[in-house]
Protein backbone atom coordinates (compact mmCIF):
# COMPACT_ATOMS: atom_id res chain seq x y z
CA UNK A 1 0.00 0.00 0.00
CA UNK A 2 2.95 2.47 -0.83
CA UNK A 3 1.59 3.45 -3.94
CA UNK A 4 1.16 7.40 -4.65
CA UNK A 5 -0.14 8.72 -7.93
CA UNK A 6 -0.37 12.25 -6.87
CA UNK A 7 2.58 14.38 -5.54
CA UNK A 8 0.51 17.53 -4.77
CA UNK A 9 2.07 18.38 -1.47
CA UNK A 10 5.61 17.30 -0.01
CA UNK A 11 6.65 15.09 2.78
CA UNK A 12 9.46 14.78 5.08
CA UNK A 13 11.12 11.73 5.83
CA UNK A 14 12.01 11.93 9.45
CA UNK A 15 10.31 9.48 11.88
CA UNK A 16 6.99 11.14 13.64
CA UNK A 17 5.71 10.95 17.08
CA UNK A 18 3.11 8.42 18.18
CA UNK A 19 0.16 9.69 20.39
CA UNK A 20 -1.21 6.61 22.63
CA UNK A 21 -5.18 6.38 22.84
CA UNK A 22 -6.35 8.61 25.15
CA UNK A 23 -2.86 10.72 25.59
CA UNK A 24 -2.84 14.59 26.38
CA UNK A 25 -0.51 15.04 24.00
CA UNK A 26 -2.38 15.87 21.46
CA UNK A 27 -0.90 18.30 18.76
CA UNK A 28 -2.55 22.45 19.26
CA UNK A 29 -4.65 23.65 16.38
CA UNK A 30 -4.10 20.39 14.12
CA UNK A 31 -6.47 21.93 11.73
CA UNK A 32 -4.62 24.92 11.19
CA UNK A 33 -1.23 22.86 10.50
CA UNK A 34 -2.61 19.52 9.21
CA UNK A 35 -1.43 18.64 5.76
CA UNK A 36 -2.98 15.64 3.02
CA UNK A 37 -0.48 13.89 1.66
CA UNK A 38 0.23 10.35 -0.07
CA UNK A 39 1.28 8.02 3.03
CA UNK A 40 5.30 7.05 2.19
CA UNK A 41 6.46 4.03 3.25
CA UNK A 42 8.88 5.53 6.20
CA UNK A 43 5.14 6.30 8.21
CA UNK A 44 3.73 2.85 7.72
CA UNK A 45 4.40 2.09 10.92
CA UNK A 46 2.79 5.04 12.52
CA UNK A 47 -0.15 4.72 10.23
CA UNK A 48 -0.30 1.13 11.82
CA UNK A 49 -0.52 2.00 14.73
CA UNK A 50 -3.08 5.13 14.60
CA UNK A 51 -5.52 2.58 12.58
CA UNK A 52 -5.27 0.38 15.28
CA UNK A 53 -6.05 2.80 18.30
CA UNK A 54 -8.65 4.94 15.94
CA UNK A 55 -10.26 1.72 15.11
CA UNK A 56 -10.48 -0.58 18.04
CA UNK A 57 -13.83 0.82 19.56
CA UNK A 58 -15.65 0.19 16.35
CA UNK A 59 -18.60 -2.24 16.67
CA UNK A 60 -16.95 -4.32 13.89
CA UNK A 61 -14.03 -4.70 15.85
CA UNK A 62 -15.58 -5.55 19.14
CA UNK A 63 -17.61 -8.24 17.87
CA UNK A 64 -14.48 -9.50 15.86
CA UNK A 65 -11.73 -9.20 18.20
CA UNK A 66 -14.10 -8.95 21.78
CA UNK A 67 -14.42 -6.55 24.75
CA UNK A 68 -10.43 -6.24 25.73
CA UNK A 69 -10.10 -2.73 24.14
CA UNK A 70 -5.78 -3.34 24.39
CA UNK A 71 -6.33 -7.18 22.49
CA UNK A 72 -8.19 -5.22 20.00
CA UNK A 73 -5.68 -3.11 19.20
CA UNK A 74 -3.19 -5.40 18.75
CA UNK A 75 -5.23 -7.53 16.51
CA UNK A 76 -5.91 -4.74 14.22
CA UNK A 77 -1.80 -3.45 14.10
CA UNK A 78 -1.43 -7.46 13.38
CA UNK A 79 -3.85 -7.31 10.71
CA UNK A 80 -3.29 -3.77 8.80
CA UNK A 81 0.78 -4.47 8.97
CA UNK A 82 -0.47 -7.89 6.62
CA UNK A 83 -2.83 -5.54 4.50
CA UNK A 84 -0.01 -2.87 4.00
CA UNK A 85 2.81 -5.41 3.11
CA UNK A 86 0.35 -7.16 0.92
CA UNK A 87 -1.83 -4.58 -1.06
CA UNK A 88 0.84 -2.71 -3.27
CA UNK A 89 -1.65 -1.24 -5.16
CA UNK A 90 -3.43 0.59 -2.60
CA UNK A 91 -2.76 4.10 -2.55
CA UNK A 92 -3.44 5.46 1.43
CA UNK A 93 -3.82 8.91 2.41
CA UNK A 94 -2.42 10.10 5.83
CA UNK A 95 -2.94 13.66 7.63
CA UNK A 96 0.21 15.30 8.86
CA UNK A 97 0.31 17.52 11.64
CA UNK A 98 4.07 18.19 11.60
CA UNK A 99 5.97 15.01 11.55
CA UNK A 100 3.27 13.40 13.50
CA UNK A 101 0.82 10.95 11.65
CA UNK A 102 -2.67 11.90 13.35
CA UNK A 103 -5.02 10.24 11.05
CA UNK A 104 -5.08 7.84 7.93
CA UNK A 105 -6.98 5.80 5.05
CA UNK A 106 -6.87 3.14 2.90
CA UNK A 107 -7.49 3.78 -0.85
CA UNK A 108 -7.84 1.25 -3.66
CA UNK A 109 -8.01 2.32 -7.27
CA UNK A 110 -10.42 0.73 -9.57
CA UNK A 111 -9.64 -3.03 -9.82
CA UNK A 112 -7.82 -3.64 -6.74
CA UNK A 113 -9.74 -3.55 -3.26
CA UNK A 114 -10.52 -6.94 -3.57
CA UNK A 115 -7.17 -9.29 -2.61
CA UNK A 116 -6.33 -11.95 -5.38
CA UNK A 117 -6.25 -15.70 -4.46
CA UNK A 118 -1.65 -14.97 -3.86
CA UNK A 119 -2.28 -11.72 -1.84
CA UNK A 120 -5.26 -13.67 0.28
CA UNK A 121 -2.66 -16.17 1.23
CA UNK A 122 -0.16 -13.92 2.35
CA UNK A 123 -2.38 -12.06 4.31
CA UNK A 124 -4.44 -14.96 6.49
CA UNK A 125 -1.38 -15.25 9.04
CA UNK A 126 -1.84 -11.40 10.37
CA UNK A 127 -5.45 -12.71 10.51
CA UNK A 128 -5.29 -16.15 12.14
CA UNK A 129 -2.56 -14.82 14.18
CA UNK A 130 -5.85 -13.42 16.36
CA UNK A 131 -7.23 -16.78 17.15
CA UNK A 132 -9.93 -19.64 15.62
CA UNK A 133 -12.65 -17.35 16.49
CA UNK A 134 -11.69 -14.10 15.86
CA UNK A 135 -10.13 -14.62 12.64
CA UNK A 136 -13.56 -16.77 11.58
CA UNK A 137 -15.66 -13.77 12.51
CA UNK A 138 -13.16 -11.83 10.09
CA UNK A 139 -13.34 -14.25 7.50
CA UNK A 140 -17.60 -14.19 7.35
CA UNK A 141 -16.90 -10.28 7.90
CA UNK A 142 -14.52 -9.23 5.14
CA UNK A 143 -16.54 -12.01 3.12
CA UNK A 144 -20.05 -10.05 3.25
CA UNK A 145 -18.42 -7.02 2.53
CA UNK A 146 -16.73 -8.25 -0.75
CA UNK A 147 -20.23 -9.45 -1.82
CA UNK A 148 -21.19 -6.34 -1.99
CA UNK A 149 -18.82 -4.32 -3.76
CA UNK A 150 -19.92 -2.71 -6.60
CA UNK A 151 -19.49 -4.53 -10.20
CA UNK A 152 -18.97 -0.99 -11.74
CA UNK A 153 -15.28 0.30 -11.54
CA UNK A 154 -15.03 2.52 -7.79
CA UNK A 155 -12.60 3.74 -5.93
CA UNK A 156 -12.98 2.02 -2.38
CA UNK A 157 -12.34 3.97 0.75
CA UNK A 158 -10.81 3.05 4.27
CA UNK A 159 -9.94 1.75 6.34
CA UNK A 160 -10.35 5.81 7.80
CA UNK A 161 -9.00 6.36 11.51
CA UNK A 162 -7.87 9.64 13.40
CA UNK A 163 -5.78 9.38 16.48
CA UNK A 164 -8.29 8.75 19.44
CA UNK A 165 -7.41 12.19 21.49
CA UNK A 166 -7.65 14.53 18.29
CA UNK A 167 -10.86 12.96 17.06
CA UNK A 168 -13.63 15.11 16.26
CA UNK A 169 -11.51 18.31 15.45
CA UNK A 170 -11.92 18.13 11.69
CA UNK A 171 -8.82 15.94 10.77
CA UNK A 172 -11.47 13.38 9.06
CA UNK A 173 -13.01 15.32 7.38
CA UNK A 174 -9.70 17.39 5.77
CA UNK A 175 -9.25 13.33 4.93
CA UNK A 176 -12.16 12.76 3.31
CA UNK A 177 -12.48 16.32 1.37
CA UNK A 178 -8.88 15.75 -0.25
CA UNK A 179 -10.38 12.29 -1.26
CA UNK A 180 -13.53 13.70 -2.81
CA UNK A 181 -11.30 15.88 -4.18
CA UNK A 182 -9.13 13.44 -6.40
CA UNK A 183 -12.57 11.51 -7.49
CA UNK A 184 -14.31 14.66 -8.78
CA UNK A 185 -10.84 15.64 -10.50
CA UNK A 186 -10.63 11.79 -12.21
CA UNK A 187 -14.60 11.38 -12.57
CA UNK A 188 -14.41 8.20 -10.40
CA UNK A 189 -16.95 6.88 -8.46
CA UNK A 190 -16.61 6.42 -4.46
CA UNK A 191 -17.39 3.43 -2.36
CA UNK A 192 -17.07 2.62 1.47
CA UNK A 193 -18.13 0.36 4.50
CA UNK A 194 -18.96 1.56 7.46
CA UNK A 195 -20.02 0.42 10.93
CA UNK A 196 -20.71 3.53 12.41
CA UNK A 197 -24.19 5.29 12.03
CA UNK A 198 -22.78 8.31 12.85
CA UNK A 199 -20.07 7.95 10.11
CA UNK A 200 -22.79 7.62 7.74
CA UNK A 201 -23.90 11.39 8.26
CA UNK A 202 -20.77 12.48 8.11
CA UNK A 203 -20.33 10.97 4.60
CA UNK A 204 -23.59 12.32 3.30
CA UNK A 205 -21.87 15.40 3.66
CA UNK A 206 -19.60 14.48 1.36
CA UNK A 207 -21.33 13.09 -1.40
CA UNK A 208 -22.30 9.19 -0.49
CA UNK A 209 -24.99 7.96 -0.20
CA UNK A 210 -26.38 4.76 1.25
CA UNK A 211 -26.70 1.78 -1.03
CA UNK A 212 -27.65 -0.79 1.16
CA UNK A 213 -27.87 -2.03 5.28
CA UNK A 214 -26.84 -5.20 6.82
CA UNK A 215 -26.32 -7.26 9.79
CA UNK A 216 -22.55 -8.21 9.36
CA UNK A 217 -21.43 -11.20 12.62
CA UNK A 218 -24.30 -9.20 14.52
CA UNK A 219 -23.21 -5.19 13.87
CA UNK A 220 -25.19 -2.83 11.66
CA UNK A 221 -23.56 -2.12 8.44
CA UNK A 222 -23.84 0.82 5.68
CA UNK A 223 -22.80 0.54 1.93
CA UNK A 224 -22.01 4.32 0.78
CA UNK A 225 -21.56 4.88 -2.61
CA UNK A 226 -20.56 8.41 -4.34
CA UNK A 227 -21.33 8.92 -7.83
CA UNK A 228 -19.21 10.80 -10.45
CA UNK A 229 -19.30 14.39 -11.30
CA UNK A 230 -18.60 15.63 -13.99
CA UNK A 231 -17.17 18.74 -14.50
Amino acid sequence: MHGHRHERRSTATASPPRFPAGSLQAVSEPKARLAIAPLTADRVGDAVGVLGRGMRDNPNNIAAFGPDPYRRERCLERMFAGLFATMGSQQPLCALDGEAVVGVTGVAPPGSCQPTFGERARIAPSILGAGPRSALRVLRWTAAWAERDPKEPHVHLGPLAVEPCLQGQGIGSRILAEHCSRLDEERQMGYLETDKAENVVLYERFGYRVLGEAQIIGVPNWFMLRGQTHT
